[in-house]
């Protein structure tokens, strides 16, 4: 199929690629073009504008940074004129489910289909084709996805337009609050006087037992907070969570401290550090190097 992809960053590089090595045409464009020129090898087609590389595409996949930016390229540059009538967007950023129900009615006023699917995985999950994608749409339109969900991971059709959205932000949610979780547990052994590297052994394989303490909790101990997902992308998905909440008249108390937990990080300077260098904040605020 044509397939253009908008976004080729952290996550988008590796899912363009995919797609690439699968045998679609792949229309690339990044707002910073070196980004997309790394797909040229892979036979990629790089274009200059988001506009045209939407020109020819049957689905365009969209991956950029927040929900203001995909509003931003789709209606103020111009893109979403250019996509033909019967396209299908699908947007794997990770935005406010308004935002999302806002983009699929403007899209729909121009015969464009859309599904909302973001996705949860990090960026081992975009090289392995492994991502878990939440999606939000008409049944026929995520059926017509399937193709391209098949070369990114495993999707699960979860509801209406927004229901992808808020699929996320519930991962996000978890996500967040257990690194949290982790962090201060193993910071804790730490200061006693524990081994916690030893701890986040003893305890893997127990009730405590989870991915996040598997993957981010190792990170933890070999203090290796090198950029999967940034912590400024945590503090977005959580302030997006707590707008959510706030709109449907829900009180999220746990979500809203987390959420000042990520912003003190980000205000100290950790705002590119991995998500899980939470725990550098909360080592910090115990005087633990």
């Amino acid at each position: 199929m044509q397939i253009a992809v908008l976004g080729t960053g952290l996550m988008g590089f590796p899912m363009a690629r995919r797609l690439c090595e699968a045998g679609h045409t792949v229309h690339a464009w990044n707002r910073s073009r070196e980004k997309a020129e790394r797909l040229a090898p892979h036979g990629a087609r790089i274009h200059e504008r988001a506009a045209d590389a939407v020109r020819e595409a049957e689905i365009v996949v969209c991956m950029l940074e927040n929900g203001p930016v995909v509003s931003d390229v789709l209606f103020a540059q111009g893109t979403a004129d250019a996509m033909r009538r019967g396209t299908l967007f699908i947007d794997m950023a990770s935005i406010q489910p308004k935002e999302a129900r806002d983009h699929a009615a403007r899209l729909a006023e121009r015969g464009i289909a859309h599904v909302d699917a973001p996705v949860s995985g990090g960026t081992v999950g975009a090289e392995n084709g492994t991502l878990a994608i939440m999606a939000g749409g008409k049944p026929e339109d995520f059926e017509r996805a399937q193709p391209v969900f098949q070369v990114f991971g495993r999707a699960t059709h979860v509801g209406p337009c927004g229901a992808g959205e808020l699929a996320k932000l519930a991962n996000q949610m978890i996500v967040g609050i257990t690194i949290g979780a982790v962090a201060e547990a193993l910071l804790l052994c730490a200061k006693g006087g524990a081994d916690m590297a030893k701890v986040r052994e003893a305890i893997t394989g127990g009730f405590a037992d989870s991915r996040i303490l598997q993957l981010h909790g190792q990170r933890m101990v070999e203090r290796d907070f090198a950029p999967r997902a940034k912590i400024a992308v945590q503090l977005k998905d959580m302030r997006n969570a707590l707008a959510t909440a706030e709109e449907v008249g829900f009180d999220a108390p746990i979500t809203a401290l987390f959420e000042r937990l990520y912003a003190d990080a980000a205000e100290h300077g950790l705002v590119d550090l991995d998500h899980s260098g939470l725990f550098v904040e909360l080592a910090a605020r115990n005087g633990l190097r």
